[in-house]
């Protein structure tokens, strides 16, 4: 964990580095915000990240949805996901659901995937398999707009979970 002081005085690409994997595979965010020190609380670094997301265009934020990984993945596929997302994934239970409950998992994913062009996004903490599943099959009856905002408010909200895991406020005190 690095202090938000400290982040703040770090040179411009290793603010960069530090803060690269807050948007899954999307070091851009980081990018567009470093200018903005310093930032006063992680608070503000985290909406200052959202805006640059925000204001990023359709296809950069489309890219940055894309790049988030299936919820439920296994095997090799699983290989690939950031040790953040496995954390994540692994905290709701998804690394240990049934066999009926993968099945269905794998089914609705596929469904959202087939429907909106993207990956299902759920920002996962607090979630069981049982409504992770649950918000899969209601937002399946939403429309592309609809989702593409629902999909970057939850990556927003991992970006701020993964923020209070990586930054402590100034002095080093958490939040």
């Amino acid at each position: 964990m690095i202090s938000l002081d400290d982040l703040n005085r770090l040179p411009q690409d290793e603010f960069v580095l530090q803060l690269a994997g807050i948007f899954e595979h999307s070091p851009w965010v980081a990018e567009r915000v470093v200018a903005n020190r310093p930032f006063a609380s992680r608070q503000e670094l985290h909406a200052a990240m959202c805006a640059a997301v925000a204001a990023a265009t359709y296809a950069e934020q489309l890219a940055l949805i894309r790049r988030h990984p299936r919820l439920g993945l296994r095997g090799r596929a699983r290989a690939d996901l950031t040790r953040a997302s496995s954390q994540e994934q692994r905290g709701a239970g998804l690394d240990a659901v049934r066999a009926d409950e993968l099945s269905r998992l794998e089914a609705l994913n596929l469904a959202y995937e087939e429907k909106f062009a993207m990956p299902f996004i759920l920002a996962v903490r607090g979630h069981t398999p049982e409504s992770i599943l649950a918000a899969c099959a209601s937002r399946l009856g939403n429309d592309l707009p609809v989702e593409h905002g629902t999909a970057l408010k939850q990556i927003g909200l991992i970006a701020g979970y993964r923020l209070t895991d990586t930054v402590s406020d100034s002095g080093g005190k958490n939040e």
